[in-house]
């Protein structure tokens, strides 16, 4: 059985480059798929679906939820290895729910945590901003991605801690040891 790890944290929190440098120093038993990865491949395709995407995203909104689900649950099963860390999932209680209904239906894939990379939004901005990948990195945007970060948060935390299945790390420290804790926390559960 395939053991699922969702790795969430505002824009900027690093979730993306902790998750990456997981998988990358367990890369025999880890696979990292992030959503915003996932999504931005399936917009350069051009396809119907691809150009939808680039709409919503362009935008700083959030993709219309069976995309999402149909990605991440194709990412999940192609994947060979036993561990899968997903970042980026779920911005939505929409999408919490509709990810928790697919699992309970199914018994090849166990959802062990939620790992919520914790920083401020000053520190978020500053590293967003800081970045400027694109067209999606500028100020009205990132405060758009922030609410839409914030908007659910708390609902979703307390889904996931009802279920015991959450934990918070600091990611306001370097990133060896938020790396190190996470690692640590994802690789005691065994596979």
């Amino acid at each position: 059985m395939k053991q699922l790890f969702l790795i969430i944290g505002a824009p900027g929190s690093g979730k993306t480059t902790d998750a990456e440098l997981i998988a990358k120093n367990n890369s025999e038993k880890i696979a990292h798929f992030s959503t915003g990865d996932l999504l931005r491949a399936e917009s350069a395709k051009k396809t119907e679906r691809g150009l939808l995407i680039e709409k919503f995203t362009s935008q700083g909104e959030l993709v219309p939820l069976e995309i999402v689900v149909e990605t991440i649950l194709s990412a999940i099963k192609s994947s060979d290895k036993g561990i899968i860390l997903i970042d980026g999932y779920p911005r939505s209680v929409e999408q919490m729910q509709a990810l928790d209904k697919e699992l309970s239906a199914q018994n090849e894939v166990v959802l062990k945590s939620v790992i919520e990379v914790e920083v401020s939004e000053n520190t978020a901005k500053e590293r967003v901003l800081g970045r400027s990948r694109g067209a999606d990195d500028n100020e009205m945007v990132f405060h758009n991605r922030m609410r839409v970060f914030l908007d659910p948060l708390g609902e979703i935390q307390n889904f996931y801690k009802n279920k015991k299945v959450y934990k918070a790390i600091n990611g306001e420290r370097s990133i060896e040891e938020i790396v190190h804790e996470m690692q640590e926390y994802i690789l005691s559960f065994g596979n």
